[in-house]
């Protein structure tokens, strides 16, 4: 299954939203894979393995489950997660994307691929939709994290 979506985080036309800086979502988007315990709901813990500055080796431990991944930053514009497969997670990859298409306006844009089927040996895609709506429903609470985070004034 691979899908994406995009959520705004400026809109000038809506003055409810208090606009972020990207240099303040990027380092949202670093701190979210150093600290995935503030962004992760059921994440018990998280073990950096190893850190190269740009590459983070991590396992992340949801109660007996243990998922190792592998998280590249690509400084200013995205950060990518590669989860690898085990007995327990079928892996899959995420990419975050910092989209800026004029000065007023700021997006990220999430890309998921996955193993699993769109659909079951019946085509019921209910179960993939599930999945999507999801992960679409943690990645708004990752952009809500970072603007709590901003306003506390710990993204600069």
């Amino acid at each position: 299954m691979q899908f994406e979506h995009l959520i705004e985080i400026n809109d000038p036309l809506n003055p409810l939203l208090v606009p972020l800086t990207s240099q303040q979502v990027w380092q949202g988007l670093v701190l979210r894979a150093r600290e995935p315990e503030a962004f992760m709901l059921g994440l018990d813990r998280a073990e950096i393995l190893s850190d190269t500055g740009n590459v983070l080796e991590r396992e992340l431990h949801f109660g007996a489950a243990r998922i190792r991944d592998t998280v590249t930053l690509i400084p200013h514009a995205a950060v990518r997660y590669d989860t690898h497969a085990t007995a327990e997670h079928a892996g899959g990859s995420l990419m975050m994307s910092i989209e800026m298409p004029d000065e007023a306006h700021l997006f990220v844009r999430f890309v998921y691929a996955t193993t699993m089927a769109e659909a079951d040996a019946r085509g019921d895609t209910r179960y993939a939709d599930i999945v999507r709506s999801a992960y679409h429903a943690a990645d708004l609470d990752t952009i809500a994290k970072i603007r709590e985070f901003a306003a506390a004034g710990r993204l600069g």
